[in-house]
């Protein structure tokens, strides 16, 4: 439970910096704080028995067939992400509150915030992959609100889009290669994936797997070809780019990396995928790095190259690169998270992060100055800081790569080259920000120190810079064993972390690497003029660029095929529907069974006869809408009435109910319509029309006797029939199957109604129709819109109404019945007496919120679903028992009542949102003199 609360402390937490953001930004942060601060505290309780090489597991059965319960696993690969993402989380909190604008909403930034945290936190605690991919997701989902904060700025929302694109589609190639690899396995358990690597590796599937799954982490972490999204999330708030861009969106990548390297890596896919694609990214990044203006723009292509430096170590595929990328993990997340708070006070106090304008910045922030060159310098390598120790340990392992025969050379040399560059932007970052003279035109002068509070976050993170750089073994040392035998189990290799190794080819190549960056920054101005000639490009411009040429060719392809008509759009439907049936049944052969067809009774021909020609009035009398609707309510009389004949008692009644419903609502509509429909089907459309309808009627016939005279042998049925009693403890097998065996389904459907409710009533909500002044024969209307007679009728229905709906929920479980039908029996009953007696009158007695009662309804169904998982059984089981009370006796009491509970709630909710509120426009409509609309020609007057 401990780790299921870690994950949730952040997500409950988000909800109190929008209650308390009025009453002032210093109780707001500390209310956004407490969640991650207890989380933390779990966390650190669990660090000393992570030491000694304990993990700890949560499971809660969830959807179990599907493969997905709600797995967690806390190990030391686990804890040390876990800390990044509280701690670092925590320092940005307090760093937001002095870096945001009194204008902008401190409240919405820390509940997005922590939406993000818990996200992270699921990723990295996951012990199912299935639901590693769900909180993979929701990254991609709660960084997009992020990244477009400022949504009123063009670059927040492209950029916001272009990450949500890239990374969402990586996500679809990552659940399609998790889908892979539980085929493979059998399970999406971590721990049976981990274990399974020869199984994984044997397999024909696996390069697709890897493939796959290499996508979605190379698109999270903005590996090349995919890193152009990355630098224009710069459009963010600071705080959000050093939470993101240190210790979390991006880390997510190389999390995937670190946690199924024991399944996927040591082939030799594995090795050329990954250590090409990391070295890519690594000489790509720290290249452009150094010739981006903006300060953002620098740091953003440093993460780009550093995430490529730790991919390639990952791809080296051996027990000591594994440790170093797992120590620059910890290493770059430190470092880099003080930088981009030194951009943003930078950028807050100087009110731009050109550094063509901000020079000679320690003179004016020295404190700000210090700090920011501390991390500077441990992003470049320098010795006695963090940075140095993990890339020393890196050129070490670039020496020892022995797969490319005679060009085993190019990796040290490609290594060195981007450690060159990586001197070069980070000395530019210290000496044109805080030296190069004074600063030019900015837009806020003379800059000054920020408050001490947004400096002490970017502070602590410069001290653990250098504490880990030069005590190693007593501050990190720990953690990364811990990480490290979590990845490698027993194989952890012998190393040590230590500043002096003697004099060898790694420290050479440091060497090499800080001398020839001080000289590359040297010949700055030729290379700036270089790169602007020849490689300057604007990836949002392409990136854009595409997108709306894909819109364009979208838009071209929906001209041609739906062009308004809604006679074409059901045309092509039909067509597609039948070409595609006629593929798949021609091969069947004979299309008559061994099963010999029922007899044929004259009731069932009668029924057939009153269907046929109900259906054929409603075509020929479309043009008479009224008459029309009433044929048509006969046709779903008569489909009642088939499945009363064929024993389906619960469809009958359901079906009965829905068309009541629909034709009411197709009623209300029709006041606001003219009677008469004008004829638009030429003759062509008319044979069209007709070849179509006989296709249709000629496929699903033969489709329906070529069913009914083969053997029905699926067995599903039959499970169904055999578990009714003892697994949902109900006789009706229907209502069994919607509250219980298929619940998860009914709890989307409803969800779907409830949504559908709302958009119905945002869309009527204000609007404002034309009063139609007579109807169909130029009659004008009455004017008592409410007849007495009905009103009284309507009146003295509605109780025994609500008995029949009460009668028909209690019985449902084992007899015909249930919410469903109730709340449409509901439904009916109230909305008579809308039309009846009038909006108004109905709302003074019956004030309720139909809006609150749909999502209230979705909220029962739900919560009776998560009550299983207090008793440790899967998500929305049900249970049952007998009750004996005096008088009344023994009787069966089932906790799908609470289930079928909320499904009555949701649709009498969403039912009557819709109904009441097409049946209020009529009536203010109505009510509103001087208007009135022609129902036989439609015109206004």
């Amino acid at each position: 439970m401990t780790l299921l609360l870690i994950i949730a402390l952040p997500l409950l937490g988000a909800i109190l910096p929008l209650l308390t953001e009025r009453y002032g930004r210093s109780l707001c942060a500390i209310a956004a704080a407490l969640g991650p601060l207890l989380a933390l505290v779990l966390l650190l309780g669990k660090v000393p028995a992570l030491f000694e090489r304990q993990v700890f597991f949560f499971h809660q059965p969830w959807l179990p067939q599907l493969g997905l319960d709600l797995s967690l696993r806390l190990d030391g690969l686990g804890m040390i992400f876990a800390l990044l993402i509280l701690g670092i989380g925590l320092l940005v909190i307090l760093y937001a509150r002095y870096y945001l604008a009194k204008e902008d909403s401190l409240g919405r930034l820390y509940a997005f915030l922590l939406l993000f945290m818990m996200a992270m936190l699921g990723i990295v605690l996951s012990d199912n992959l299935l639901l590693l991919i769900v909180f993979w997701e929701l990254t991609s989902l709660s960084s997009f609100l992020l990244i477009s904060f400022w949504s009123h700025r063009s670059e927040a929302r492209k950029g916001a889009r272009m990450a949500l694109a890239i990374t969402g589609a990586g996500g679809l190639t990552l659940l399609a290669g998790a889908l892979i690899l539980g085929q493979i396995t059998g399970s999406y358990s971590l721990q049976v994936i981990l274990q399974s690597a020869e199984q994984i590796q044997a397999h024909a599937l696996y390069p697709l797997a890897l493939c796959l799954i290499l996508i979605g982490a190379f698109t999270k972490s903005a590996q090349f070809p995919f890193h152009f999204w990355l630098p224009h999330a710069m459009a963010a708030p600071t705080p959000v780019s050093a939470y993101l861009h240190s210790a979390t969106m991006v880390k997510a990548g190389v999390f995937l990396l670190a946690r199924l390297y024991p399944a996927l890596s040591g082939s030799d896919w594995w090795f050329y995928l990954v250590t090409f694609v990391g070295l890519a990214t690594l000489v790509f990044g720290a290249y452009t790095a150094l010739f981006k203006h903006d300060l953002k723009g620098l740091l953003a292509y440093s993460t780009i190259s550093h995430l490529g430096l730790i991919t390639m170590l990952f791809g080296f595929s051996s027990q000591l690169a594994t440790v170093a990328a797992l120590f620059h993990i910890i290493n770059h997340a430190t470092f880099k998270a003080s930088l981009f708070m030194a951009a943003g006070i930078i950028d807050h106090e100087t009110g731009t992060r050109d550094m063509r304008r901000i020079n000679g910045m320690w003179r004016y922030m020295p404190v700000t100055a210090t700090v920011a060159m501390v991390s500077a310098s441990a992003m470049a390598g320098v010795p006695l800081l963090n940075g140095f120790l993990s890339k020393e340990m890196f050129f070490t392992e670039t020496l020892q790569v022995e797969l490319m025969g005679g060009f085993d050379w190019m990796i040290p040399l490609l290594a060195t080259f981007a450690g060159i560059f990586a001197v070069a932007y980070s000395y530019r970052f210290i000496h044109d920000v805080f030296f190069n003279g004074e600063p030019i035109n900015l837009p806020i002068y003379p800059p000054h120190e920020a408050p001490g509070y947004m400096i002490l976050p970017m502070a602590v993170l410069g001290l653990l810079c250098l504490l880990v750089g030069t005590l190693p073994n007593v501050t990190v040392a720990p953690f990364l064993e811990a990480a490290s035998f979590a990845v490698l189990g027993s194989g952890i290799p012998e190393y040590h972390i230590a500043i002096w190794h003697g004099v060898n080819l790694p420290l050479l190549m440091s060497v090499v690497a800080l001398l020839g960056g001080l000289w590359l920054y040297s010949q700055r101005k030729g290379l700036f003029a270089f790169y602007e000639r020849k490689y300057y490009l604007d990836e949002k411009m392409v990136f854009e660029k595409r997108i709306q040429w894909i819109v364009r060719q979208a838009q071209r392809l929906s001209d041609v095929l739906d062009n308004g008509s809604l006679q074409r759009s059901v045309a092509l439907f039909i067509g597609t529907a039948l070409l595609v049936a006629a593929v798949e049944f021609w091969p069947l052969g004979q299309l008559v069974g061994q099963v010999a067809l029922s007899p044929v009774d004259w009731v069932s021909v009668l029924l057939a006869l009153v269907l046929v020609i109900a259906a054929l009035a409603t075509v020929i009398m479309h043009h008479n809408r009224f008459a029309a609707l009433l044929v048509m309510g006969v046709v779903g009389l008569v489909v009642s009435l088939v499945f009363v004949r064929f024993s389906a008692p619960d469809l009958a009644l359901t079906q009965i109910s829905v068309e009541v419903v629909t034709i009411i609502l197709m009623m209300l509509a029709l006041y606001f319509l003219p009677q008469l429909t004008p004829n638009e089907s030429n003759k062509g459309r008319v044979v069209r029309d007709l070849l179509l309808a006989v296709g249709a009627a000629l496929g699903v016939g033969l489709f329906t006797l070529a069913i009914l005279t083969r053997p029905y042998d699926t067995g599903l049925a039959d499970f169904f029939l055999a578990n009714s009693v003892s697994g949902g403890g109900g006789t009706n097998v229907v209502n069994v199957i919607l509250v219980d065996f298929r619940g998860f389904d009914t709890l989307g459907e409803i969800t779907v109604l409830a949504i559908a409710g709302i958009g119905v009533y945002l869309m009527l909500d204000g609007l404002q129709l034309p009063l139609p002044g007579t109807d169909g024969e130029g009659r004008r209307w009455a004017r008592d819109p409410y007849p007495p007679i009905l009103v009284v009728l309507s009146r003295i229905l509605l109780p025994l109404a609500l008995m029949v709906s009460a009668y028909i929920f209690l019985r449902g479980h084992n007899q015909p019945g249930g919410g469903f039908i109730a709340g449409l029996i509901t439904s009916v009953a109230l909305i008579l007496q809308y039309v009846c007696s009038g909006s108004d009158w109905v709302s003074q007695r019956l004030p309720l919120e139909y809006r609150r009662l749909s999502v209230l309804g979705v909220l029962i169904a739900a919560v009776t679903g998560l009550a299983s998982w207090v008793f440790g059984y899967p998500f929305l089981t049900s249970t049952f028992t007998h009750v004996h009370w005096p008088l009344v006796g023994e009787f069966e009491l089932a906790s799908a009542m609470a289930f079928d509970t909320g499904v009555y709630i949701t649709v009498v909710g969403a039912t009557l949102l819709m109904l009441a509120q097409l049946g209020r426009l009529a009536q203010t409509t109505y009510n509103r003199p001087g208007s009135g609309t022609d129902t036989t020609t439609g015109e206004v007057h």
